[in-house]
């Protein structure tokens, strides 16, 4: 077997912070700690390598001198601890407001996984299957202050959902009322019908010359926010094909904005 050295496109302060993230969380819920097979360290690396290569687990328990079994769970548990530092929507919101932020940007975006065979309980189609993009995955809601970086994710739906539908479970309820204090929020055709303070495109033909200002500037002002999809999956390629529980994925796309922003914190 042959072996050899590899860097991870990820900077040193990063890996300290998620270290001390899971040495903190060891110490609150161990009852031996000194137990582990792997250190923090090497815990932090490990679901560092799994968000930015989509190293495969085999590989990372082999290089962390653990079993398979205990890499799963260490990458489990380290999602999880990740995850948690996800900022609330409320708090995003207060920041944009005390920032003087113009408006919002809210896009959805599937993160694709592994085939389930999970079926709706009513209608017996596949629950994953998205016929918009015509492959299984989840449906993930992204908001964007006005440069067009995400600053928050909501939690994962099935790939059958529609966006409004995820919407207005996740994020309507906490943006009315941020529309109403002066920062509206900007989407596409697939809102209409979100509400009062949700701005999408007028449809039709022919449409009267102010209809057309007003989508072509709207179109405008959202032309940054389509960046954050890409910026997300192309920053870490876990996110290209989830192969664990798709469920899982509410924790996978909320570690990745947490590990999105402190990558931007260290550079």
């Amino acid at each position: 077997m042959i072996t050899y050295r590899a860097t991870v496109d990820v900077p040193v302060k990063t890996c300290a912070t998620v270290a001390g993230w899971l040495g903190a969380h060891r110490r609150a819920n161990d009852a031996r700690p000194w137990q582990r097979a792997a250190t923090c360290w090497a815990q932090a690396v490990l679901v560092l390598r799994w968000f930015k290569d989509g190293t495969s687990v085999r590989i990372l328990a082999r290089d962390a001198a653990a079993s398979q079994a205990t890499a799963y769970r260490y990458l489990h548990e380290a999602l999880d601890v990740i995850a948690d530092r996800a900022p609330d929507l409320h708090d995003v919101l207060a920041e944009g407001h005390r920032q003087g932020w113009s408006h919002l940007c809210l896009d959805g975006t599937l993160v694709p996984t592994n085939r389930s065979a999970q079926r709706s309980a009513t209608s017996g189609y596949d629950l994953w299957y998205s016929g918009k993009h015509n492959k299984h995955g989840a449906n993930v809601q992204v908001l964007t202050d006005p440069t067009g970086y995400p600053v928050w994710v909501s939690p994962a739906e099935p790939g059958s959902t529609h966006d409004i539908t995820a919407a207005r479970t996740h994020a309507l309820p906490a943006l009315y009322p941020a529309a109403a204090a002066g920062m509206p929020t900007l989407a596409d055709k697939g809102y209409t019908g979100a509400g009062i303070g949700i701005k999408v495109p007028v449809k039709g033909h022919d449409l009267h010359i102010d209809h057309t200002a007003f989508n072509r500037l709207l179109i405008d002002l959202r032309a940054p926010a389509e960046r954050a999809n890409a910026l997300l999956k192309n920053t870490f390629k876990a996110l290209t094909r989830v192969s664990v529980d798709p469920y899982r994925t509410t924790q996978i796309i909320a570690g990745a904005l947490v590990l999105l922003h402190l990558q931007r914190g260290s550079r």
